[in-house]
């Protein structure tokens, strides 16, 4: 019994935690380690920890807790509260669907494989070819969406290995052909290297996407047998671990590789496309340069799939009435047009609204987790911790904006920090509403007899339009 199981597990749990990494690994992933690498100097450590904490750690734990409500981050928001429950995952399907991140993914492929093509044909950059690249790229994901049965499935069986294989290539030949490039350390890496490597990895938006995948690792999971709640936990967790581990692994290779690339930094430098462009220009060639750019077209795609049918999924559950493809095609239209603003503005755009929506999103995951060892079901928790850390997470949104009076002001305790002054505030809110939890009887009283959801239902049926 044992042997055919051990073949059963292996046989569910790498290609799942393939499939997560396939899905976590586009734009961000690409573009922002190799500038970690190049901007820290001295300060590679602290940067790095920072960057895996929130682009990696951050994500598995996200995925875990989701494992473990089985509701998505629907369900776990409206344990916050009904409105809070209607906005929240509101706002969170908007920003991995059309207001950035299938633009982001859109804009990247166009910098870092069709552009270099572009210009090895001897053809120039400019709006039209952004334009061309744009109105092929959205029209393929959408087409692929519209029918994306499986999908997930065949990327982490045939895509994935060979993503890893080619960049663990481009990173192997840099590491053994370029010299190490001494560059001092600029700001804020020098002076901030940790808050700094935690904010990079606010942009990867891997927390966010997490709370949408978890249901999608959980469904797959589900059809493969693992029906059981603990068997279920267990199943997501080694799956996530796997996709943490390739992640974490991929990104401190990009790190190094900027580390070794030649390429003017500024603090003015938004990304490390150029870095990567001259990292496989300079190792592998021409060809390089194109094989390169299939895999980045190849990822950026496969997760625009994903994303788009991410919301599609979504919408089609919130409002019914407007079938699943109007959805689809409504949200294709708004990423095609952001997505022609270029990749310095949409990231530009994003900043606010990630530095917004992440400290709503970890402490909801973090009074999940709490909540899953308690044994009844938090309540005062929940709104204390969540509330509290959308507050003050507001205000690393507005000074994002462009007004820093707010933390100017918060400043002045000489515990606040633009990107991490939040979690002060949220840990002592989440101990307050423990201890009203406590005080209430709902720390200790049992959830019996508690039925499936009809938010569970939901999420099923939307996470089911993208598998």
């Amino acid at each position: 019994m044992s042997q055919p199981s051990s073949r059963s597990a292996v046989g569910t749990i790498l290609p799942t935690g393939l499939m997560l990494f396939a899905l976590f690994f586009g734009a961000g992933n690409l573009i922002f380690p190799p500038l970690l690498g190049a901007a820290s100097g001295r300060s590679f450590i602290p940067v790095m920890a920072g960057f895996l904490a929130t682009g990696v750690l951050m994500p598995l734990i996200t995925v875990v807790a989701v494992s473990t409500s089985g509701e998505g981050i629907l369900g776990l928001a409206r344990r916050v509260g009904p409105r809070f429950g209607l906005v929240m995952p509101l706002a969170v399907y908007l920003a991995i669907g059309p207001l950035y991140a299938i633009a982001r993914v859109t804009t990247v492929a166009y910098e870092l494989a069709t552009r270099p093509v572009l210009e090895l044909w001897g053809f120039h950059d400019s709006r039209l070819a952004l334009l061309a690249h744009v109105t092929v790229f959205m029209g393929v994901a959408f087409g692929i969406a519209r029918s994306p049965s499986r999908l997930a499935d065949r990327v982490g069986r045939w895509l994935t290995p060979a993503l890893l294989a080619l960049l663990a290539l481009l990173c192997g030949v840099t590491l053994v052909m370029a010299p190490g490039v001494e560059r001092e350390a600029i700001e804020p890496y020098a002076s901030a290297p940790l808050t700094t490597g935690l904010t990079q990895g606010y942009l990867t938006m891997d927390v966010l996407a997490a709370s949408v995948f978890g249901i999608v690792v959980i469904t797959s999971l589900r059809e493969r047998g693992l029906t059981s709640p603990r068997r279920l936990v267990r199943g997501t967790i080694l799956s996530g671990g796997i996709a943490a581990a390739l992640l974490g692994l991929v990104y401190i290779g990009l790190a190094v590789l900027g580390t070794r690339t030649r390429g003017q930094i500024t603090t003015d430098t938004k990304d490390g496309t150029e870095l990567l462009r001259n990292a496989a220009s300079s190792t592998l060639g021409t060809s390089g340069v194109v094989i390169f750019a299939a895999i980045v077209i190849l990822a950026c795609l496969t997760t625009a799939v994903g994303l788009l049918a991410s919301w599609a999924g979504y919408a089609y559950t919130a409002w019914p009435a407007v079938s699943f493809n109007r959805q689809l095609a409504a949200c294709a239209i708004v990423s095609f047009t952001l997505a022609n603003l270029g990749l310095s503005a949409i990231l530009k755009i994003a900043g606010p609204l990630l530095n917004l929506l992440y400290p709503f999103a970890i402490a909801l995951v973090a009074v999940t987790l709490v909540d899953a060892m308690a044994p009844g079901r938090l309540r005062a928790a929940y709104q204390w911790c969540v509330i509290t850390a959308g507050t003050f997470g507001s205000v690393s949104a507005i000074t994002a904006a462009g007004w820093d009076g707010p933390s100017r002001l918060l400043a002045r305790t000489g515990l606040w920090s633009d990107s991490t002054g939040w979690i002060l505030p949220a840990l002592i809110a989440l101990g307050i509403g423990i201890a009203l939890d406590v005080r209430l009887g709902a720390w200790s009283t049992p959830v019996a007899g508690e039925p499936p959801s009809q938010v569970q239902h939901d999420v099923e049926h939307a996470a089911a339009s993208q598998l």
